[in-house]
Order: C-alpha cells, then structure tokens, then sequence
C-alpha cells in the first residue's frame, strides 16, 4: 500500500494538524514487484493478547466493555452487530459515544423499544449511546434510535450529532418484512438521554448508504453508497445544519471520465477535477438512484464504505476495488474541487478490504479490516508506508466504528460479532 502523492499531503483531525508523506502509487508497485519490504514496523511489533481478544504494540492497553447481551442502564440487553461510532465531548471530562447496530428486521438482541418510538415496528437496528469516564469505564448506556434496519456506518456532524445510515432499501413490498420503507438516513443529538424521535432525511437520498462526512465549513454533507457500482453523493441543505429542512441531492461526476469505473480505470499519481449534477428522484421506490446518477455521467466507485473529514479533504474507502480488488481510499480536495486515488491495496496481506477509517490528531491514518481472514487495524505512518497496529485476536470478525475520543488519547473501536466496544491507549507518540 503507498499514497498517490509526491508532495506532502495534510492530513488533521478536526483538533490538531500534521502531514503524511504521500508516495506515488506506480513507485510503491514497482518496490513490491522487486521484492522490496511494503510495511514498517508503526509502534512495534503486536504482542499476544493473553485474554484472546486484541494483540497491540507493547505501551498500549485496552478495556472491553458494553458486550452483546449485557445489560443497559435503560434495563434492555446491548444489541448485537456493533458498527459505525462516533465520539463527542461529554460533561465533566466524559466523553459519549453513539454507536450503530447492524441489524436486520426481527433479528435478536435488537434495540428494545416501544412502538411509538420506532420507524418501523418490525426494524431491529438503530443505536445505543454511551457515556464513558475520564478513566475508560462505562458509566451508562441507553438505546438513542430505534426500528430502523441495518445501521452500518454514519458519521458525526460539526453541531453534535450523530447521522446513522441505513444499508438497505427494503420495502413492504419485499422479500424482509417490514412496515415502511428503509433506505434513509437519521439523526441522533450526542446529547440524548434517551430514544430520540426517528425521523427519515428523506433529502438525503434513499439508497443502500454507509457513511457520511461533513464539511465544517459549508455544512454540506457528502455521502458514500455499498454497492458494487455505488455512486459518491453530496446533499446541500437548505439551511446549514438543519438537515430536516430539506436540500439539494448531488452525485460526483469526474471531468472528461464519463461514468469513469475508479475500480480499474483511474489513474496513478494524478489529480482529476470534479463536478457534482442535481439528482431529481431522491426517494425512488426502487433502489435506482445511482441509475440516474450514472445517466447523467456520474462516477462509479466499488462498494463505498468508511468515510471521513479532515483538515479541508474528505476521504472513503472502497472497499473492494481497486486493480486487486483488495481496497482503495480516495481523497476529495474541498477547496480545489478535485478527486485523487489517494491508497490502493496490492494484496490482502498489506490491506484487507478497508471498510471504516479515521484520521488521528498526530496525523496517521487508520483503516480498519473487513475481509476474510485475520483481521487488522492498520495504520499509515508520516512516510506513507503502512503498519499493522492492531490484531482481532478473536475471530475473524471485522473491526468497526474506529474513531478517537476528543482528546485524542483513547481509540474505540468496534468487534462487530459478537459486539464488543474497546478502549485502547498507550504511548501514541
């Protein structure tokens, strides 16, 4: 794996500020064809886990908490199926977490709820928030979203919530049974004691979504979409953090590549301007948005999955494409209007499908693992070279929700089967 850049690239949490050495692509392939070493050793070498759940570097430690089955403050059992997550500032030096649950109609644990509080009486999904102490423990947690289907990812605004997606596109009609129908986005106040009021930002799109970002600086929200031909999305509101108001649904479209595949047909170590075109039928009944996206020149990105903002560029991941088919990560200049292939993974054992990502504040990147066999956090080092910086010593089971508590001190992530949250710290620098 390597960077597409020559220069140096800048890449920040939404607190702090550092730069990644970014190294063309076609270098990187021909280091690996002549046998040349593809990662860097990061914080070290992983160390056994003798608990069986997470191998780290030496210097770092973790809590697991809020596993599938325990039982809430809210008195319900956790959910299964932990995805998408989230950290915000709390009171008193807390930090609040709101988590997704992937969760299919009348599957169990579910998120308990009574039917008023549900958008649909048979969704199991939505979310669970949770309050941690400035010393890594649970201190409470509650369901926060309730009846909605599978809640893969999502991502956190800049006025403090949560938006959850929804990744599928189920209807009465269908093969699931469900009451009304799925396709939406939703969001959920970080501050919420309690069941929020599910209401579907239908601007937004109905489509199979996965995650969102946002721009701080116009409030525009930029959209990625898990299908094997999905589309980049970008929903101008109306009024600027005020995403029930309504706005203007937009897909990315790459200047002189016309319904260009990225997968295989996008080039190294170059920079592509883009433009956006307005979608019309933003609520299909059926899953067609990306048809008419793609009618109208749209660009077709493989399985568009984690997806971030950072220091004025938004990154996602695709997380099977590429010439390996092993993932990709593009990166979207803001100011600049332009698009780059930004990572590309030449095999599993440097990068196994990256799915969730997140930026740190000392600069690295981190991508987590969703493929087939061992699954890994890996991180990208200030040289644009790749490390393994966390093993799934449990199963095989993906790694979701990474982020980083405000501070910049603790990463939580996800096991997603069977629904372990972590804490994880240590001598970051």
């Amino acid at each position: 794996m390597s960077f597409s850049r020559r220069n140096f690239l800048t890449l920040a949490s939404t607190s702090a500020a550092s730069t990644i050495l970014a190294l063309p692509l076609k270098n990187f392939y021909a280091r690996a064809a002549a046998g040349k070493t593809t990662s860097v050793e990061g914080f070290g070498a992983l160390k056994p886990d003798p608990k069986g759940i997470l191998d780290l570097p030496a210097g770092f430690q973790y809590r697991a908490f809020s596993r599938t089955g325990d039982i809430m403050s809210d008195g319900h059992p956790v959910p299964k199926d932990h995805d998408g997550m989230a950290a915000f500032p709390g009171s008193e030096g807390t930090t609040i977490l709101v988590r997704n649950h992937e969760i299919s109609p009348n599957e169990k644990p579910a998120i308990i709820a009574p039917d008023n509080k549900k958008y649909d009486r048979f969704g199991s999904g939505g979310t669970t928030t949770l309050i941690i102490g400035k010393d890594r423990q649970l201190i409470k947690d509650y369901a926060s979203l309730a009846g909605t289907v599978r809640n893969c990812s999502g991502g956190p605004t800049p006025w403090g919530s949560w938006i959850s997606c929804e990744e599928d596109v189920s209807t009465p009609n269908g093969p699931k049974k469900v009451a009304r129908k799925h396709g939406y986005n939703f969001e959920v106040p970080a501050t919420a004691e309690s069941l929020v009021d599910p209401v579907p930002l239908v601007g937004m799109g109905r489509f199979n979504h996965e995650a969102i970002a946002v721009d701080p600086k116009t409030g525009y929200v930029y959209q990625t979409e898990d299908r094997e031909d999905s589309c980049i999305y970008r929903f101008r509101p109306r009024q600027k953090g005020n995403l029930k108001a309504g706005g203007i649904l937009e897909a990315l479209v790459i200047k002189g590549m016309s319904k260009v595949n990225t997968s295989k047909n996008f080039p190294f170590s170059e920079t592509k301007a883009v433009e956006w075109v307005k979608l019309e039928d933003v609520n299909p009944q059926r899953d067609s948005l990306r048809y008419e996206a793609q009618s109208k020149k749209a660009a077709i990105f493989k399985r568009g999955e984690g997806m971030c903002y950072s220091n004025g560029a938004i990154y996602w991941t695709c997380t099977s494409g590429g010439k390996a088919g092993k993932g990709q990560v593009f990166r979207y200049n803001l100011a600049a209007e332009t698009v780059e292939l930004f990572v590309e993974s030449p095999g599993a054992k440097i990068l196994d499908n990256p799915d969730n990502l997140t930026v740190s504040s000392f600069g690295d990147l981190f991508l987590s693992e969703d493929g087939w066999g061992e699954q890994f956090i890996v991180g990208v080092n200030r040289d644009g070279k790749c490390y393994k910086f966390a093993r799934n010593a449990l199963n095989n089971s993906e790694f979701a929700g990474i982020c980083f508590s405000p501070d910049g001190q603790t990463m939580f992530v996800n096991i997603q089967r069977p629904g372990i949250t972590l804490a994880i710290w240590g001598s970051w620098t």
